[in-house]
């Protein structure tokens, strides 16, 4: 149980968020209207939830998800398959499908994601390292850590003028670091330098985590925007609802590219059955720009929390946000463990867990995880994260349900003051 003066804190943080709250609901609804139109130009039926076996050759589900997809988020075309595992697969495939041996690749926005740094830097495992693509990174903070972008900008076009390279990386969401998440607008502006200096350069963008947080995505333009974005079903599009997959949606040439590395060239998207059937893949997509919303005000209830307490917490509760993460930095390891360990006792599933750091494959530093979520690894359901680092920061996403980030968010608070 949670105590009255926790409660009661609660009760006048939610109040000095009414008109932050009011905005995230307005986002929600007006996403609500885009994904029923999409789903309405399709005609998405019922026969659109059976599941197929074998080649999966016309799959009415398979195809009209992908028009769905295309459609919500401005694509020519989409790859939507529960055949990728995660992020970092799906990302992967579409650097593979726009690169090939002696290509070169920017990372335009920083170091990539952790997960992400074998499949470009790695020594091992078919790494685009392995396959002759030569790499650089253009740094988007400042070296005392600020974000310029005009700063960044200038850098960027100097980069690609330089290289020329073919295929640039935007990751939207900031990963295990405090720099901002880029609005769609900024990821435009990048795209639109690199295509300027470069214009066969093709852009793939990470956009995990930041799907439905704006009320548009970034522009996908072969002339003057990204050729591809990428990201997880079960982040933000699934809706907490989507079993596994990932998605890409692009310009048709860059899809199809994806799609060959995915199943095999000849092949590319034409095939591919799933007997589970896709009806959780179409009502995820339908729930998730309201259950993103959920996610967005349980962040922003916790960033105003643990402000108030002292704490470094980014972005702050009022700031605008462009995806569902909070990252709360502790300072020493043990507010934070026991803030981890208060997420996971506030979980629905596993909520005896004792959460501790390991050494996960693909991380640098051991991590520890708070998750009890009913589909494994689902960072749309809450759940947090930690490289254990200094400045101790955990890295908070997710929440199905408004009511229940918000009592995750308390227990947490309560095992750290015990």
């Amino acid at each position: 149980m949670i105590s009255a003066g926790v409660k009661e804190l609660a009760k006048k943080t939610e109040a000095s968020l009414a008109s932050v709250f009011g905005r995230i609901d307005e986002i929600s609804e007006i996403n609500t209207e885009r994904v029923l139109d999409a789903f309405a130009r399709a005609r998405v039926s019922e026969a659109c939830f059976v599941g197929t076996t074998g080649y999966g050759y016309d799959d009415r589900g398979r195809t009209v998800l992908e028009e769905v997809y295309a459609d919500v988020f401005g694509g020519q075309a989409a790859l939507v398959r529960p055949h990728f595992i995660n992020g970092t697969h799906t990302i992967a495939c579409g650097l593979f499908g726009v690169l090939r041996a002696g290509n070169k690749l920017l990372c335009a926005t920083g170091m990539p994601y952790d997960t992400l740094v074998p499949v470009i830097f790695g020594d091992k495992g078919g790494s685009l390292k392995e396959y002759g693509v030569t790499t650089e990174v253009c740094e988007l903070l400042e070296p005392d850590g600020s974000y310029c972008e005009s700063a960044h900008l200038e850098r960027l076009g100097a980069h690609v003028g330089r290289l020329k390279p073919s295929a640039a990386l935007i990751q939207r969401s900031r990963g295990y670091s405090l720099r901002p998440t880029l609005s769609p607008e900024a990821i435009d502006r990048i795209a639109g330098v690199i295509k300027s200096v470069s214009p066969q350069t093709r852009i793939v963008v990470d956009n995990c985590y930041g799907e439905f947080a704006d009320l548009r995505e970034p522009l996908i333009s072969r002339e003057k925007g990204v050729d591809l974005l990428c990201g997880s079903l079960i982040k933000n599009p699934g809706g907490g609802l989507a079993p596994t997959g990932g998605y890409i949606v692009g310009t048709e040439e860059a899809v199809e590219g994806a799609a060959c590395r995915l199943v095999a060239p000849g092949i590319g998207g034409e095939a591919g059955s799933y007997t589970g059937g896709y009806r959780l893949f179409f009502q995820g997509l339908f729930m998730a720009p309201h259950t993103v919303a959920q996610a967005i005000k349980t962040a922003v209830f916790a960033a105003a929390i643990f402000e108030a307490k002292g704490f470094g917490v980014l972005p702050r509760a009022t700031e605008p946000r462009f995806d569902i993460i909070q990252t709360l930095s502790f300072g020493t390891p043990e507010p934070l463990l026991a803030f981890m360990r208060g997420i996971q006792a506030g979980a629905p599933v596993d909520s005896f867990v004792t959460p501790e750091p390991w050494d996960m494959p693909g991380y640098d530093d051991p991590v520890v995880m708070a998750a009890g979520a009913f589909v494994g690894g689902a960072s749309i359901e809450l759940s947090a994260d930690a490289p254990m680092r200094e400045p101790y920061t955990a890295f908070l996403q997710g929440g199905l349900t408004y009511e229940s980030g918000k009592l995750g968010i308390l227990k947490a608070l309560e095992f750290m003051d015990k």
